[in-house]
């Protein structure tokens, strides 16, 4: 009977994204942090940030039951903080959640037109323009081209022009209209800061 093949598990080690305590090996460090009255009490001396023996600081981390952490490797010479590591990287995790969450996803939206567009559909897909670009989101207009209708880029060009002319006020093209295969597509971006729309004087 064949003995049954044993299975070799390999510990997965985790790489620290930070050096920290007997890892720093460098001779000095840029000590910083907000935590100095703490620190000053462990090394029994007045303390402020600057730079210290790495050992030094490595002692008052030990002494107070915190970490060295290694935050700007890079640096001359590289700076650290006496922090509780877990608590660092939660923190620092927090803090680059918040980031994402706040960091803008530009939104693009698609309006299709044809060559032949009659007035009633064109002032219909304008008025869902307008309302994406006071959104925020980008619109796409495109011109498509179906079989013999390629012949009429001229008039697509000028369809996609007088679609930018009525959006002015809501956003400005990234580029003029360019035909790629047998759609002419122009991308309207909104205007960053809100422009209110030009009243029409009244005639006496």
């Amino acid at each position: 009977m064949a003995r049954p093949r044993r299975k070799n598990f390999k510990q997965r080690i985790e790489k620290p994204r930070f050096r920290i305590n007997q890892y720093i090996r460098i001779p000095e460090i840029r000590l910083v942090g907000d935590n100095f009255e703490e620190i000053s009490n462990a090394a029994g001396r007045k303390l402020e940030p600057g730079v210290y023996r790495t050992r030094d600081a490595q002692d008052w981390a030990m002494a107070m039951d915190l970490d060295l952490v290694e935050i700007s490797p890079k640096a001359d010479p590289p700076v650290c903080r006496i922090i509780d590591y877990k608590k660092f990287l939660y923190q620092k995790k927090k803090k680059e959640k918040e980031i994402k969450a706040k960091a803008v996803k530009t939104v693009i939206k698609e309006i299709r037109f044809g060559p032949n567009t009659d007035d009633h559909d064109f002032d219909f897909k304008l008025r869902h323009a307008k309302k994406f670009l006071e959104e925020g989101s980008k619109v796409k207009a495109y011109v498509h081209f179906r079989g013999r209708t390629i012949v009429f880029k001229d008039r697509g060009q000028l369809l996609l022009l007088k679609f930018l002319k009525e959006l002015e006020d809501y956003g400005a093209a990234e580029a003029l209209p360019k035909m790629e295969g047998r759609r002419m597509i122009v991308v309207v971006a909104p205007h960053k800061t809100k422009k209110k729309p030009k009243k029409k004087e009244a005639v006496e």
